[in-house]
């Protein structure tokens, strides 16, 4: 290579960069580093012809020197008709194109952007003329760069779809968050449930590990929601897993991943775990207490050191992750019958979220009922109510599945409710009989005696509500009238306000 090349070779770079915004004194410290050798093999020739813009040089007086072939394909236009001729000339010709920049940038002696129309092809490029001076402040050289003008909408069209993209899936993924975190909210009145929110508020904003126990349906899986919504994580991951139905053959793939060819039958490319996938936010390790004892050591890894090893890998990953577990299983008595490690035990249960079951907190029952019977109204476009005997039914009902068989048994009965109003006979034949604890806090507490009598209160008062007589009630029982109205007075039953005042009118 020349100096004369080798002077383009630094002139064209020092546009190009200029030009996309890089210093130019890189394309003079670019020559100055290349080797006499490299001098010979490299040719401004080449690197231009491996530039996508076009490239159009030419000399102070506006002389075309080079074009390179992505010039002749943006415009159409080849060497043999530019090379060595005045851009002056050319466009006076009115055969090649109109609007040359060569020439503004001659004029002006500064960078000029323009947009020049290609006859040949009937289209417009975006064209950038950068002046390069001697060292008497005179042009020296013109570099043109040349864009095709649709291909520059292309790419902005696929820029705004990409954007438009990449907005819409944002808001899948804020929406799906915001269904992995739950939109339900915890509704309570008791002072059991208030002592659990005070805590929540106080542990939320820090990365504390949390241990939420409680019966199965108390609401544990809410709570962790509401950690969530309160912490500093909030927006990021928010990965749920069930420990208990995750087979535990897989629950190691599952929760640590794995690399390519880990073991048969596992993806070409590997696969992040629910570790990896939560990074920065939060996880939730539900049923813990199902977790193997082989996995507990490696979940221990998780917990001390931020980092995790995948299967088959040889690399920990490292972790910016917080951790909530919930359990309805007994920790400690796991611990002792050797089912659960100790010091696994003691890393999760940094800060203890107890949470009591519905039968110790039955001022949080009518709030839910209603609550539960206003969703699906909603849902279900009725509009139905509990009657005050129904709730009272309710409250005396022991929930063994708690808060998730309440909500249930709510929507069995708006769906079945055949008027606007779930009737106390309508609780009654919705719920377990097995259940009920009318007069104590549980049904064991009550003699067999009692319970039968409890049983046959109901039976009654159900029976009376669907015939609308005594007699009919009588008769629908197998019972003498006069039988059934012992029993009623026996059980304190005021017939007149549950079949309806007109029952005596008729003779009853």
């Amino acid at each position: 290579m020349n100096e004369r090349e080798l002077a383009v070779l630094r002139d064209t770079f020092s546009a190009f960069l200029s030009h996309h915004g890089a210093p130019c004194p890189e394309a003079d410290r670019l020559v100055e580093l290349l080797s006499p050798c490299c001098r010979e093999r490299l040719d401004f020739r080449e690197v231009c012809e491996n530039l996508y813009d076009g490239i159009h040089i030419a000399d102070g007086e506006g002389r075309v020197l080079f074009i390179n072939s992505a010039y002749t394909r943006t415009t159409g236009i080849r060497p043999e008709e530019v090379l060595g001729r005045k851009v002056a000339d050319i466009e006076a010709e009115g055969k090649l194109y109109k609007g040359s920049v060569t020439a503004l940038v001659l004029e002006k002696k500064t960078r000029v952007n323009s947009v020049a129309t290609i006859f040949r092809l009937n289209k417009e490029v975006l064209v950038t003329g950068t002046p390069v001076m001697d060292e008497k402040g005179e042009i020296r050289l013109v570099v043109t760069n040349t864009r095709d003008f649709p291909e520059l909408k292309r790419l902005e069209q696929r820029l705004l779809a990409l954007t438009e993209e990449s907005k819409k899936a944002n808001e899948e993924l804020s929406y799906l968050r915001m269904q992995q975190a739950g939109n339900k909210r915890l509704i309570y009145r008791s002072p059991a449930m208030a002592a659990v929110m005070e805590t929540i508020k106080r542990i939320a904003p820090t990365d504390v590990t949390v241990l939420i126990t409680g019966e199965s349906g108390t609401g544990k899986e809410l709570v962790a929601g509401e950690i969530y919504q309160n912490s500093d994580r909030q927006g990021r991951p928010f990965i749920k897993v069930n420990c208990a139905a995750i087979p535990a053959e897989l629950l190691e793939s599952e929760l640590f991943g794995y690399e390519p060819g880990a073991f048969t039958g596992a993806r070409k490319a590997g696969k992040a775990g629910m570790f990896e996938l939560a990074d920065t936010g939060i996880i939730l390790l539900d049923e813990i207490g199902d977790m193997p004892l082989a996995l507990q050591t490696k979940l221990l890894r998780v917990l001390q050191q931020r980092e995790l090893m995948r299967i088959g890998g040889t690399k920990p990953v490292k972790l910016d992750i917080r951790v909530i577990a919930s359990t309805n299983k007994n920790l400690k008595e796991e611990v002792r019958q050797g089912r659960f490690r100790e010091d696994l035990y003691y890393r999760l249960n940094v800060v203890p979220v107890e949470l009591k079951p519905l039968r110790e907190r039955r001022e949080d029952i009518p709030y839910l009922a209603s609550h539960f019977c206003e969703t699906f109204n909603k849902k279900y476009g009725k509009q139905v109510q509990i009657s005050p005997d129904g709730m009272a039914l309710i409250l005396e009902y022991r929930w063994p599945g708690n808060i998730r068989e309440l909500e249930n048994l709510v929507e069995r009965m708006v769906v079945t409710c055949p008027g606007n109003i779930i009737t106390r006979s309508q609780v009654f034949s919705s719920l377990d009989l097995d259940g009920l604890c009318i007069g104590a806090e549980t049904s064991g507490d009550l003699p067999l005696k009692q319970r039968v009598a409890a049983y046959e209160r109901e039976i009654i008062l159900q029976t009376l509500e669907q015939n609308g007589s005594l007699r009919k009630a009588a008769a629908a029982l197998g019972v003498d009238h006069s039988t059934l109205v012992k029993k009623c007075q026996r059980y304190g039953l005021e017939t007149g306000k549950l079949v309806g005042e007109n029952i005596h009118h008729r003779g009853d």
